[in-house]
């Protein structure tokens, strides 16, 4: 018997199992980690269920061909994957600088990986052997399927099946269409020729190899030259998003054709429930033992996955693009299964650390329709406010987490993913709410507002209105009644489209007024395949054509952001030039508004802090109270009340606005404060 549950990694591994080849080897950009959570181990587990012989390399050295033969030619061919992450995103930030850290590689290691991995190992892959099957899948591959803006090179890139030279790519969870791609290969066919399966895109000369319907999209050469095509092409891309009515789309690149096949049918929960039971060994391979092991494994080794897919559709979320929008979610009896076997590893605690997946609230398509006639192509489920046939229901959720708190050996089962927090508002039974807040939170709830500037969450596809500070209100309201003192932590985004100086203040403004400072500020990233790249790009929202502001420059950029964390001496500069920017002075000096002191305030307060000692005691003091209570939000915060606080005079230095002209680039006249953020957010 086998002791090594692992899938083969070395020709030793192959030997063990008395295998001579394999018939596919994948190839990805992540280390090896056997659990559903990871791309890899899925799909070489639901290829091992389906009876083919499966070898992984993971990480290959790509400066040689040496790693990329390790295991042989495989029978049936190559899947290639760049890991969990587009492999950019993986290595550099929002300013375009290398992470410090890589949470996929041994010890955390950068470098293990190339830049575009999909790219550069299919090209090794090539070199070694001239013919063999290519086929491309995961994150990277399925959302730079067609042409595409690329944010690191600030350019059009083609679809990375033409950069590859695969032969076919997969997009999407892709567990359908693999099988039933080997099964083809398997049958005698050539990759390039597996053209009938939903959820895949191939590569054509001549459009009279096409059969059906089909949509042809504005051609690479066109969305390269003019922006307006290039949001015409996405509009349409995204609407077409639906496995039940979406078209097959066609991209012209030179003188081939890139067909995009519709998406394939979301899995049943029987076929969920399957490949979450596979035999997965849940850890990394020991190989890395002796590195440090691997950092990604310790955010999902106490987590269940509960569900996949999400209706939500925020404009700068690449779910709907991957996973779509039909929910699909685990039995309880799947669900119950794997909770137990979390409770007998060895180094459970007693604390499962999140039951969720991309919405943890959502179970459940969203309408009775959903499955049959596809997802609306005009409308959202949930904004600009709630479908008025959406089935709103906590119940299956809530009986699942009874279940799951109940079991042996568990202490507290958290719920760390996201949560919907308008989803949960238009629930009229506040049942999963109060017990949500009294079993299910670990200190403090972390939910996505995002913004409070309606014109900004309208092209965040983000609730606008007071549906944040009613939800914020009750969940303080039902610590009180339990007797808890948990936290809300905001996440919010700058600087995304639609975002200029006076959205940036509006939002400081609003962070002023319920007293919080948040730790971290989130700059929008442009990634491949979202609503709110398309916008940064084009200057268009693809879905009306109407124009949208775009914060470019790293000075606005970082103006921004300082805003949001206004109380930071480092970032006093940057708010003082935004404010004067945006013609805010009121913002600035001692008034129960402003955001920061005047220059010459501030000046004076430093002068008498390096001179009286006892000045500089009180300071101490104030900032040791305030470090305890650092990053939590009060019930009174929540509520943005300001509190009693003493009038003080018209500030001693004043100036000028240096423009009436809105720094975002629209005219208007500079404004004063129109009383507090919250006030203006429930007119």
């Amino acid at each position: 018997m086998i002791e090594n549950k692992f899938l083969p990694i070395s020709r030793q591994d192959m030997e063990d199992r008395g295998w001579e080849q394999c018939d596919f080897i994948i190839v990805t950009g992540d280390a090896y980690i056997d659990h559903h959570s990871f791309g890899t181990a899925i799909i070489s587990r639901v290829l091992e269920n389906a009876g083919y012989k499966v070898g992984i390399i993971p990480q290959p050295d790509w400066h040689s061909l040496e790693d990329f033969k390790k295991l042989g030619k495989p029978r049936l061919g190559f899947l290639v994957n760049a890991g969990n992450m587009d492999s950019m995103v993986n290595h550099y930030t929002v300013s375009k600088r290398l992470r410090e850290k890589d949470l996929y590689s041994p010890g955390g290691k950068m470098g293990l990986r190339p830049d575009r991995a999909t790219i550069v190992y299919c090209n090794k892959i090539r070199e070694a052997y001239k013919n063999v099957n290519i086929m491309i899948g995961g994150i990277e591959a399925s959302l730079r399927r067609f042409a595409h803006y690329d944010y690191w090179g600030n350019n059009i890139r083609n679809s990375i099946l033409i950069d590859t030279g695969a032969d076919l790519l997969i997009y999407g969870m892709s567990e359908k269409q693999v099988v039933e791609v080997a099964n083809a290969l398997n049958d005698g066919f050539e990759a390039k020729y597996v053209r009938h399966v939903n959820g895949t895109c191939y590569t054509i000369e001549s459009l009279d190899e096409v059969y059906g319907d089909y949509i042809m999209l504005p051609s690479k050469e066109e969305v390269t030259a003019d922006k307006k095509k290039y949001a015409e092409a996405f509009k349409i891309q995204y609407q077409e998003q639906d496995p039940v009515r979406g078209k097959q789309l066609i991209q012209k690149h030179g003188n081939r054709y890139v067909v995009v096949n519709k998406p394939e049918m979301p899995l049943t929960r029987e076929e969920l429930d399957e490949v979450y039971g596979l035999p997965y060994a849940k850890n990394y391979h020991p190989i890395y033992e002796k590195d440090g092991g691997i950092a990604a494994i310790e955010e999902v080794k106490f987590s269940i996955v509960s569900s996949r897919g999400c209706f939500g559709n925020c404009s700068f979320c690449a779910i709907t693009f991957h996973q779509g929008r039909a929910v699909q979610s685990r039995s309880e009896k799947s669900i119950l299964e794997e909770a137990v076997e979390i409770t007998n590893l060895k180094d459970f605690k007693g604390y499962i650390h999140d039951v969720g997946g991309p919405t943890a609230n959502f179970r459940k398509p969203a309408c009775k329709t959903q499955l049959t006639l596809g997802a609306c192509k005009h409308k959202q489920c949930l904004t600009p406010k709630p479908c008025k046939n959406m089935i709103v229901d906590h119940s299956e959720y809530l009986h699942l987490l009874r279940k799951i708190r109940k079991l042996p050996k568990v202490k507290k089962a958290f719920v760390r993913s996201g949560l919907r927090y308008d989803y949960i508002m238009a629930d009229k039974n506040d049942t999963f709410f109060k017990e949500l807040v009294e079993h299910h939170v670990s200190g403090q709830l972390k939910v996505a507002p995002e913004h409070v500037s309606p014109r900004v969450l309208k092209y965040m596809g983000k609730p606008a209105g007071d549906t944040y500070d009613r939800f914020s209100e009750k969940f303080f309201k039902i610590n009180k009644q339990l007797g808890k003192e948990q936290y809300l932590i905001p996440y919010l985004m700058s600087s995304h489209p639609g975002s200029g100086l006076r959205e940036a203040i509006e939002l400081a403004e609003y962070l002023r007024d319920i007293k919080y400072q948040p730790e971290q500020v989130q700059d929008f990233y442009p990634t491949p395949g979202t609503l709110s790249t398309t916008m940064f790009y084009t200057g268009l929202d693809p879905l009306t054509m109407e124009e949208v502001y775009i914060p470019k420059t790293k000075e606005e950029k970082a103006m921004q952001r300082a805003l949001l964390q206004f109380k930071n001496p480092k970032n006093y500069n940057l708010v003082y030039d935004a404010l004067m920017k945006a013609g805010r002075e009121d913002l600035i000096g001692n008034g129960p508004k402003c955001l920061i002191k005047s220059k010459a305030d501030r000046y004076i307060a430093s002068l008498k802090k390096s001179q009286g000692s006892g000045y500089q005691g009180k300071n101490k003091n104030k900032s040791k109270s305030n470090d305890k209570n650092k990053g939590k939000m009060s019930k009174e915060q929540s509520r943005g009340k300001a509190g009693n606080r003493e009038k003080i005079s018209d500030r001693d230095f004043k100036g000028k606005a240096k423009s009436t002209r809105i720094a975002d680039g629209r005219k208007g006249t500079a404004k004063k404060s129109r009383g507090p953020a919250k006030s203006r957010l429930k007119k």
